[in-house]
């Protein structure tokens, strides 16, 4: 369930980010550091899609999974497990290369950006207890 509610949340965070990159909504407000320089830098888009598109298509697959995993007829699933631990381990990686970015390359810092890479390190936190899901060891 928490993993259900943390991903939702990114996927909210990350949809608002994909309006920004799109123009749907105005510019990205950012009291703190510089939003603007981070989501107009190139390493905002990776080839037509942005960047932000991928944390929204993760989060939301990380959302599915967590609610197919609380499904009764899938709560020993060690497919569902793999799964949500995968995807969020890939996640944590992927956030933690982009804030490598913002750090060393951009040299600015998007709170929007810096939320999310927090949200997915707490998202695989509560993804660890899968491992024994995924080893077959539920319920020791």
């Amino acid at each position: 369930m928490a993993v259900a509610v943390l991903s939702l949340a990114g996927t909210f965070l990350a949809f608002y980010l994909v309006a920004n990159n799109l123009g749907w909504v105005p510019r990205v407000p950012c009291g703190t550091g510089d939003c603007g320089i981070v989501q107009s830098s190139r390493y905002a888009w990776v080839g037509p899609v942005p960047v932000s598109a991928i944390g929204l298509a993760g989060y939301l697959g990380l959302f599915v999974l967590s609610l197919l995993g609380l499904q009764e007829s899938m709560a020993r699933s060690r497919l569902i497990a793999l799964l949500l631990f995968g995807g969020a381990l890939t996640g944590v990686l992927y956030s933690g290369y982009l804030t490598y970015l913002e750090a060393a390359v951009i040299e600015a810092w998007c709170r929007y950006c810096v939320a999310s890479a927090i949200l997915i390190t707490v998202v695989f936190l509560a993804t660890i207890p899968e491992v024994k899901r995924i080893r077959g060891r539920v319920g020791e």
